[in-house]
């Protein structure tokens, strides 16, 4: 099957965007899937504010996108747009980073206000860096998304089984990559 690179971008150990998103990963690699976890947030500060595309965490992070064939994008919605600690990685990949690429845009927020960050704030520059086909969006709610004492996540029921045929749809459009021709 796929290599998934899933990248969060929250800049929080503790968030619900985070706990989403590793839901998922388990749904892909229960599909078959190779899921790589990155957590923006443990890119190096220097290396992100740095700006210097050069520095050995952008350098493996640049890798880790260039290696896999699609992409779960996650983020918390702030200003009515993704998170800042996203916006710094993404600005030191190189242009287009994504070429080939199927990726699945994912965002949380406090208000239904948010839901349209998916596609006037993620979605361009995630096409603009050069993605093949990004599948529709799923924006959930906070207050949809808890978490147990065990650490266990639960999602209010109607989100659970939305997000199903959202990861489906995500996986089978990784199946269907198209070919790139090699350049020459």
């Amino acid at each position: 099957m796929a290599t998934v690179l899933s990248v969060s971008g929250s800049p929080s150990a503790t968030s619900r965007t985070g706990r989403l998103l590793r839901h998922l990963d388990r749904q892909l690699t229960a599909q078959g899937h190779e899921v790589i976890p990155l957590d923006v947030r443990t890119v190096p500060a220097e290396a992100l504010l740095g700006a210097d595309p050069r520095h050995p965490a952008i350098v493996e992070a640049a890798e880790l996108f260039a290696r896999a064939d699609g992409l779960v994008v996650a983020t918390p919605v702030y200003k009515a747009s993704y998170s800042g600690v996203l916006k710094a990685l993404l600005d030191l990949l190189p242009q287009y980073a994504l070429v080939g690429k199927t990726v699945l845009p994912l965002a949380t927020g406090g208000s239904v206000a948010h839901v349209l960050a998916i596609d006037y704030a993620l979605r361009p520059v995630l096409s603009s860096m050069g993605a093949a086909h990004i599948v529709q969006g799923w924006f959930t709610l906070d207050k949809d998304i808890s978490v147990r004492e065990d650490g266990t996540l639960v999602l209010a029921p109607a989100v659970a089984e939305a997000l199903h045929p959202i990861v489906d749809q995500f996986s089978a459009a990784l199946g269907h990559r198209p070919v790139l021709a090699a350049a020459g």
